[in-house]
């Protein structure tokens, strides 16, 4: 039997906690929230114990779900693994690549788990596409939400896009070569829509765009490959295959879309956690590919306010020169 304790259980850790309930050979010692009453409703509804301290519950379990904000992935994980906690950490792994460097140097030095969050990668849709993915030479993805006060801790890069970037390592599986990005805070003081195109080193591309300021949500994920293209739309779960048969695109087989009734993502990701814990094996988006996905959305955000800073210095040179020539004139 594991013992686990799902660590913040606020939107998306009680779905942690009533998946870890439900699980066989899983027993919910405890759920952690610093707001006491909301703690206690999800103990009450799981039929566990409320801690208000994370602290508290670490000698107690085997593995921990972090779903706290991101801004304390760092601490709350590191303090789990040095107490000899398997962790399942939601996305992004940390608030800096620097971060998340050294918890997965952590974990690896002392022989624990360590599992990142991307949910998508359980979609069955997306999972259906990486099965019939190729040789993949164009990507493009869409990922756009309503505006929503929760998640404003981080900007679109680490809140959406990071998903894609994700799944795009995954498929490409090749460094990056160059690349060029935009973005914008518009409603919040950090970067609410953000666009990129990424080259890699094997000659693939990859368009991505994310906002969390759109009226409609979106999702869409596309791969084009020689003959071919598959998209998935991770938001309906649904999955098409088009291909080149006698000059003509079809779709392969012809009922598509695909639909994928009944998938519950996030049980089976918890499951090949727990897997993973009573294997002593490394799991879907380990630790090392949670850092690398980090990495590049910093390498992104980089890129943003280096265009951002250009433009403003710019900006400011092209007004001194407009004063001097009023001055002269």
């Amino acid at each position: 039997m594991i013992k686990v304790a799902v660590i913040g259980v606020g939107h998306l850790g009680r779905f942690h906690a009533e998946k870890f309930a439900s699980l066989p050979g899983v027993e919910l010692v405890g759920v952690v929230d610093v707001l006491r009453e909301r703690a206690r409703e999800v103990a009450r509804r799981c039929h566990t114990r409320a801690f208000y301290d994370y602290r508290e519950v670490l000698p107690l379990v085997d593995a921990v779900s972090v779903v706290v904000p991101t801004v304390h992935h760092f601490a709350v994980t590191k303090a789990a693994l040095e107490a000899g906690c398997h962790v399942f950490v939601e996305k992004p792994l940390a608030s800096t690549p620097q971060e998340a460097y050294h918890l997965v140097k952590l974990a690896g030095e002392l022989g624990l788990v360590l599992q990142v969050g991307h949910i998508e990668r359980f979609n069955p849709a997306i999972k259906r596409l990486l099965s019939e993915v190729d040789t993949p030479l164009f990507i493009e993805a869409q990922r756009v939400s309503r505006f929503s006060p929760r998640c404003l801790d981080v900007d679109v890069i680490l809140d959406l896009m990071i998903h894609d970037i994700d799944l795009v390592l995954a498929i490409t599986q090749s460094p990056v070569k160059d690349l060029q990005a935009a973005g914008a805070p518009v409603v919040t003081d950090k970067i609410d829509l953000a666009s990129v195109r990424l080259h890699f080193e094997n000659g693939m591309v990859a368009n991505l765009t994310a906002s969390r300021i759109a009226l409609k949500p979106a999702r869409s994920f596309r791969v084009y490959q020689s003959g071919a293209y598959l998209a998935a739309d991770t938001l309906e779960s649904t999955f098409v295959k088009v291909k080149l048969q006698e000059g003509q695109f079809v779709n392969s087989p012809p009922h598509l879309p695909e639909r994928f009734p009944g998938a519950d993502p996030l049980r089976e990701e918890l499951e090949i956690f727990i897997k993973a814990v009573e294997e002593g094996a490394s799991p879907p988006v380990s630790g090392e590919e949670g850092f690398e996905a980090l990495e590049l959305a910093f390498l992104i955000k980089k890129e943003i306010e280096r265009q951002k800073a250009h433009f403003l210095a710019r900006e400011g040179s092209c007004l001194s020169d407009l004063r001097r020539q009023c001055v002269s004139s």
